[in-house]
């Protein structure tokens, strides 16, 4: 073993002394307390550049476009506008086959559906056909979904339905409505458009996830009831589409109107959809079952009417659609007169109802299949079909989920499932229009109330109320103001209640009171945790939002409350008084001048109570405006800290480990 030789004992002695200086030396002295930065000057264009590109080009568009030659910009400028383009270099015969069962399967489904929405829009049948037609091919070409499916919707069909015929009657004035409609189309085309075109498509979040539940839910409740006329035969029926005025057009026409045959027929082959469903449902495997049951429905249906004559027997049908392809329509849109303002009115409405189902279906199946989905071309693409099919005899079409979960279903690859649902269409209005002839009402107003049960989703509102009381309101509020006022109504209502939902969180923030931790350095929200302690002598409260004009003053009220409220507790248990306020300021994302002019108070007001304000991790756009208003200075550049552990070990030592 070794041992060191201590050569000369007088230097051990003096590094002893140093040593023990050292730690008498440490333990008078605070630990370190890192200084909050102070971000250098940016200039006013560059800030408003950076703020106009995160508003509008967060996602970088461009970026493709860096760094290459003028004819490769030119190429990726065109392949952005027709992306059939970009992927189709890669298409092959593998992904054709599972498009042409996607398109097949799809169109096998949106026949039958599309003679039915377009009733319920108050339209001839062709008209719904029509807009299966023409819309998806011009989608094909400029859409990035590679799953969602375009035509007719139950939802737009019915909003679009009630919001005419409140101008115009469908019977009486039958050729000035579908021009109203066309014109309505063409302007939902253009604001769909526009929005995408310029970037606004974070317009259409200001309508919450909630009050969208609510409102397909109510959308389907009526949907469904309108149906009761086909289903029960009735021929006189109430316009209007609350439930109130549709029970009692039934129960009135219980004694004389309703037709039996046509009950059998509705009810049998609305059981055998809904079985059908229920199959897809519970094996994923037989998808196809649920997909072509519509259409096998209005076949056999189709078939027994005209062999049994049903039709003498006061069955109603179709009787006729006109055959042939689409007629242009240019000149049946309204430009000019009363009508005019009108169509515009009914297309802005129903162009982003349209607008909100299609982006939130393409981005449900862009999720699931892991591709990004640019939301901005969505628009332009779903705006220039739209523009496209009020020229062509079409109206309002979008994507549609339940077709869309089958196009995904089927195992499609591209938007080519559209092309070939195209064609099948074209086909059908060119040849088999007259088979149609037969088909009963009854078996429409089936297959429409099978395709819209699903938009009630009791799952997602059980959710909404176990989450969020203020949602399941919003929810239930657009719910109830669809199915006992009007469309309109529950719209209204679904708006109003996202924009209140959003001003009361911006003008009404949370702030909280912190408390320490148990053996840790953290300090967290009293009520999440109880067990945390409160610093004798100092009030710690966090404001969890910007501070704007529309909360300043809220904030200043509220935090004085508590410093009040805790100062009686205090004085109550003859405890310390409060002595320095810390205010906890990481969520604070900015500050404006109203929120500066409000903090300014509060220092005031503070300085009158003998309490001295201090601030705690203010971000980056936060410090920059107190410095830049001369309030840093004021408070005091040694009162603003990079945490609140260190504003407490500064101000109150004794209670850090």
């Amino acid at each position: 073993m070794s041992h060191r030789v201590i050569d000369n004992p007088e230097n051990m002695a003096t590094d002893i002394s140093r040593v023990a200086s050292s730690r008498r030396h440490s333990e008078n002295e605070l630990p370190y307390v890192h200084k909050v930065g102070v971000p250098p000057k940016t200039n006013l264009l560059k800030e408003i550049t950076e703020t106009v590109k995160e508003t509008f080009f967060h996602d970088d568009p461009l970026r493709n476009f860096k760094d290459q030659s003028k004819s490769k910009k030119l190429l990726l400028a065109i392949q952005a506008v027709f992306p059939i383009l970009e992927w189709g270099r890669s298409y092959n015969l593998s992904k054709f086959k599972g498009d042409l069962i996607s398109g097949l399967t799809i169109a096998t489904l949106c026949i039958p559906q599309d003679i039915g929405y377009a009733k319920l829009a108050n339209l001839d049948a062709q008209f719904g056909l029509y807009s299966s037609f023409v819309p998806p091919l011009v989608y094909a070409f400029m859409g990035s979904s590679r799953d969602i499916a375009i035509g007719p919707v139950a939802v737009v069909s019915l909003l679009l339905g009630s919001m005419l015929q409140q101008e115009l009657d469908p019977v009486k004035q039958k050729h000035e409505y579908q021009r109203l409609a066309f014109t309505a189309t063409f302007f939902a085309g253009i604001t769909q458009f526009v929005l995408g075109f310029f970037r606004l498509g974070f317009l259409i979040d200001f309508l919450s996830h909630a009050a969208i539940v609510g409102f397909m839910g109510g959308a389907a409740i009526t949907i469904s009831l309108q149906q009761l006329k086909g289903l029960l035969g009735i021929k006189k029926f109430t316009k209007k589409t609350d439930i109130v005025s549709v029970m009692k057009s039934v129960f009135a026409a219980a004694h004389h109107g309703w037709n039996w045959q046509t009950i059998v027929i509705g009810l049998s082959f609305l059981a055998f959809l809904l079985v059908a469903k229920f199959i897809g449902k519970k094996h994923k495997k037989f998808f196809w079952v649920p997909a072509i049951a519509p259409l096998i429905s209005v076949i056999l249906s189709t078939f027994f009417v005209f062999i049994f004559h049903a039709e003498k027997h006061d069955v109603q049908i179709v009787r006729h659609i006109d055959q042939g392809i689409n007629p242009p329509s240019l000149n049946e849109i309204y430009f000019s007169g009363e009508y005019l303002t009108k169509g515009f009115r009914i297309g802005v409405i129903a162009g982003l109802i349209a607008l909100t189902e299609a982006v939130a279906i393409g981005r449900t199946f862009a999720a699931m299949k892991d591709y990004s989905l640019d939301g901005n071309k969505e628009m332009v693409a779903l705006g220039t079909m739209n523009i496209v099919g009020s020229m062509t005899s079409c109206y309002v079409a979008t994507g549609s989920f339940s077709r869309s979960a089958v196009n995904y279903m089927a195992g499609c690859h591209t938007a080519v499932s559209n092309i070939v649902m195209s064609c099948v269409v074209l086909l059908t209005l060119e040849l088999i229009t007259p088979l149609f002839k037969y088909t009963p009402n009854a078996i429409l107003a089936s297959i429409i109330i099978s395709a819209v049960i699903g938009l009630i989703d009791i799952d997602a509102m059980t959710l909404l109320y176990k989450i969020d009381k203020f949602d399941f309101v919003a929810c239930m509020g657009a719910f109830l103001g669809v199915v006992f006022q009007s469309v309109e109504i529950g719209l209204l209502i679904a708006v109003a209640i996202s924009f209140a939902k959003i001003l009361l969180q911006v003008t009404r923030p949370r702030i909280v009171v912190l408390g320490k931790v148990p053996r840790t350095r953290v300090y967290r929200n009293i009520q999440q945790y109880p067990e945390s302690t409160k610093v004798p002598g100092i009030l710690i409260v966090r404001v969890d939002s910007a501070i704007y004009f529309s909360n300043s003053n809220y904030m200043k009220d509220r935090i004085l409350r508590w410093l009040t409220d805790e100062d009686e507790i205090l004085k109550e248990t003859n405890q310390q008084k409060i002595q320095y306020l810390i205010v906890e300021m990481s969520p604070v994302t900015d500050i404006d001048t109203s929120g500066i002019h409000s903090l300014e108070d509060l220092y005031k007001s503070l300085q009158k109570r003998n309490v001295e304000l201090v601030l705690a991790n203010p971000g980056t756009m936060v410090i920059d405006k107190l410095h830049a208003s001369g309030l840093a200075d004021m408070i005091g550049e040694d009162k603003i800290f990079l945490t609140v552990a260190d504003a407490v070990m500064t101000f109150a030592p004794k209670m850090e480990p």
